[in-house]
């Protein structure tokens, strides 16, 4: 027997109904398994890294009253273009020497003549 378009529909939408349901019953199950260990083991959400950093010692640069910037805050900072093509491409001299840089001095020109003045 041939099945058609509208058959098959049907039957995705049913089985993606029947997954959602399996999934809110196996994540229930594993909601009830984490509570029962944290009541057995006595668990706060600090000692699951969901609350704030219990306060210790300070240590390093902060104790010593320097500012520290933290590596996650410094990642996805924006820095100045050193290097521009006349599409409008930029590349900051950091990391990898982006495609549109290669092909260019592949081909003959200078870093000198990209250098944004």
């Amino acid at each position: 027997m041939t099945r058609t378009y509208t058959q098959v529909m049907k039957q995705i939408d049913h089985l993606k109904a029947e997954a959602e349901r399996l999934r809110k019953q196996e994540v229930s199950g594993v909601i009830e398994r984490i509570r029962e260990a944290i009541d057995f083991y006595g668990l706060t959400a600090a000692d699951l890294g969901l609350g704030r950093a219990r306060p210790g010692p300070k240590r390093g640069a902060a104790a010593a009253g320097r500012r520290v910037v933290r590596r996650a805050a410094r990642k996805g900072s924006k820095v100045a273009a050193k290097f521009r093509d006349a599409d409008g491409n930029t590349w900051a001299g950091r990391g990898k020497r982006p495609v549109w840089l290669r092909e260019a001095l592949a081909a003959g020109r200078t870093l000198e003549e990209f250098a944004v003045k």
